[in-house]
């Protein structure tokens, strides 16, 4: 396996790439009309503006080649639920993710017994020598146990605890280093030293199914939180005396927002204030449930059942009407964010580099040299037409397999 999760292997030709247009997503970078790529085997060595310096390995006809998309925020997806699924559960999502422009993302658990989510943790750190090539997993987001009551969503109430030491001290070692985001509300007892524990085991705390007032969230960020879970969702929202979760996350600079970018969750004008209040600290996610990728249904979420109505893009439910999760696909989550006035390249950046920067992985979420090869081109509509990821071009569908297997990233 190569250093980056991709194959490994010997030196291989240069590869160039030219299209109509490329995004690079770097901060101030403007799109380049049209533009090229260079790949010297695994990584990027070349970009440029107009036709290539020699004749194109690929020349795509039409589109825009952007980086690979880099999701925090994954439930499940093609059936399997992350709380319950095993390892062909795993690698199904894993191979299946790039055909939506997904190159690398965080496996998510919502709220359980901890002893469960302890032993998942567990499972998953078991899991890592097995899963085949594709899209790269970077560590687990645990959203859950330690959120509000009153702010739950989809979350089973027996289950929410507050925060102690030895709460936390449990998934830390159960997870082995493998987790990398932990979503909490920062008003419960205990929870600002929870951040800092948290912090120090270098995990990214995000706030999130909160009832928080906004001092309580800048409390939050002055411990070393530094993001916000599905921004409006499952939160105090803004108000004109009391900016609560919302307001806080919008204006404090120390935070980036996930935002669930399907046009249900959040509205239209919605999401284009938000990108217009905190730019570059908006990151997409598709905060997907095991019914992505499938058919109306029942399935799971966090082991409990939902059911996927019929209806292009209408998330899932659970029994009682709580939205539960999405079925939503990344490239069609920048879509959404670009028929509601928010730029290409922007939406682009907050599906990319944005996520990218925010967990600490500089050399993904951008098209620059020395920056890993993994690249999407959308066509007009703004699908995925063709992933690549560490280079390797990725066919939907296929069994890929690089040494072997490709590890969860640590």
């Amino acid at each position: 396996m190569g250093a980056n999760g991709g194959p490994g292997g010997p030196e291989t030709a240069p590869v160039r790439i030219a299209a109509p247009q490329v995004i690079t997503a770097e901060a101030g970078a403007r799109i380049l009309s049209p533009g090229y790529v260079t790949i010297s085997g695994s990584v990027v060595t070349d970009v440029g503006e107009g036709r290539p310096p020699a004749a194109p390995d690929i020349d795509l006809p039409d589109g825009t080649l952007v980086p690979g998309f880099v999701d925090l925020q994954v439930n499940g997806y093609f059936g399997a639920d992350f709380r319950t699924a095993g390892a062909d559960g795993w690698a199904a999502v894993v191979r299946g993710l790039p055909a939506s422009g997904t190159t690398a993302f965080l496996p998510t658990l919502i709220t359980a017994p901890l002893g469960e989510l302890t032993a998942t943790l567990r499972a998953a750190a078991a899991l890592a020598p097995r899963l085949p090539f594709g899209a790269r997993v970077l560590g687990v987001h645990m959203e859950g146990p330690f959120i509000s009551p009153q702010r739950r969503g989809a979350h089973n109430a027996d289950w929410i605890i507050t925060p102690t030491p030895a709460a936390v001290d449990a998934l830390i070692e159960a997870a082995g280093g493998l987790l990398r985001v932990l979503t909490l509300a920062p008003e419960l007892p205990g929870a600002l030293a929870a951040i800092t524990q948290l912090s120090d085991a270098g995990v990214l705390v995000s706030m999130g199914h909160s009832d928080a007032t906004a001092q309580q969230v800048a409390l939050g960020a002055e411990h070393g939180a530094r993001m916000v879970t599905h921004l409006f969702d499952g939160q105090r929202g803004l108000h004109h005396r009391e900016p609560g979760v919302v307001g806080q996350a919008l204006t404090d600079p120390r935070l980036t927002s996930g935002l669930i970018a399907d046009l249900h969750h959040v509205c239209g004008p919605a999401c284009q204030i938000a990108f217009a209040a905190a730019p570059g600290r908006i990151a997409i996610v598709t905060d997907a449930a095991a019914c992505a990728g499938m058919p109306p249904g029942r399935y799971l979420l966090g082991g409990e059942l939902i059911e996927l109505p019929a209806g292009d893009g209408v998330p899932p439910v659970r029994a009682d009407g709580t939205l539960a999760g999405s079925a939503l696909r990344m490239d069609t989550g920048v879509a959404n964010m670009v028929t509601a006035g928010v730029g290409l390249a922007a939406a682009v950046a907050a599906a990319s580099r944005v996520p990218a920067d925010l967990i600490g992985r500089p050399d993904l979420g951008r098209i620059a040299p020395g920056s890993a090869a993994d690249l999407v081109w959308l066509g007009p509509d703004r699908r995925a037409r063709a992933t690549w990821i560490g280079g390797q071009r990725m066919e939907p569908g296929a069994a890929y397999a690089a040494d072997g297997a490709a590890g969860i990233e640590r």
